[in-house]
């Protein structure tokens, strides 16, 4: 069976990019679009649920105004200008991969099992599997237990919190089942960074994930770092320049 991933890819980081780039923002379809138009391998989509059992494109728990999106309806959500998973995937062109940041809720632990964010997506995904690369990750250990149960077609990369060393994400990702483990650059190390006590290098850390078994993505690092771990041998990069990202890597081939 192949890996996930033809290294190194390059990742559009919620589309384009974190934030308002080129006129975009995050999450949207536009931004979708315009990361598969800049040459992006994939794209990364934030999704989270709505009170009445939607599925909306959006990175934190709550907007600007303090409202929590578990606690809106999809009206609402429309209303304050966020998208619905509908709505980006079409955006997307089928020769361009799927990454699915899931983010769960609280309520996920109490609501019935048919409400829960996992069960609304586990269509989905399927049905996305079967037209275009896909691969979900996620802060939520149960949440991708769950994928892998209920679409095992669909790999799925453990993502530890920012910062969590690669010493436990690997691990971790070889326990859960996952193929992928996801690190942020932060916990990979920075170019012009000292030396952290106890942190391995960068290629002995990539070494150790290819011998477990495992491809690693990296979140989020800019384009020189980006091209250092390329000739590390990470397997995949989540970016927020595009452009930047895949000039740097042309560069170092």
């Amino acid at each position: 069976m192949g890996g996930v991933f033809e290294p190194t890819e390059v990742i559009g980081h919620r589309g384009l990019g974190r934030g308002l780039v080129e006129g975009h923002r995050e999450n949207t379809p536009g931004s979708y679009a315009a990361a598969a138009e800049a040459g992006a391998d994939w794209v990364e989509i934030d999704v989270r649920r709505t009170a009445d059992d939607t599925l909306v494109l959006y990175h934190d728990a709550a907007l600007a105004d303090g409202r929590a999106i578990i606690d809106l309806s999809a009206a609402e959500c429309a209303e304050a200008g966020l998208a619905d998973l509908s709505e980006g995937l079409e955006a997307l062109p089928e020769g361009v991969g799927l990454d699915v940041d899931v983010k769960t809720v609280m309520e996920d632990a109490v609501d019935a099992p048919s409400r829960r964010t996992v069960s609304l997506l586990l269509p989905r995904l399927r049905r996305e599997a079967q037209r275009r690369r896909v691969f979900v990750c996620s802060f939520d250990p149960g949440l991708l237990l769950a994928v892998r149960e209920g679409a095992p077609e669909v790999p799925t990369a453990w993502m530890p919190y920012v910062r969590n060393p690669a010493d436990t994400a690997i691990p971790g990702a070889v326990g859960l089942g996952c193929p992928v483990v996801a690190v942020d650059a932060r916990a990979l190390g920075l170019g012009g960074e000292e030396p952290r006590p106890g942190r391995r290098t960068l290629e002995h850390t990539v070494g150790t994930a290819h011998r477990a078994g495992l491809e690693l993505v990296s979140w989020c690092p800019g384009p020189e770092d980006a091209a250092r771990y390329a000739a590390a041998g990470v397997d995949a990069v989540v970016v927020d320049d595009v452009p930047g990202a895949l000039a740097a890597l042309r560069g170092r081939d």
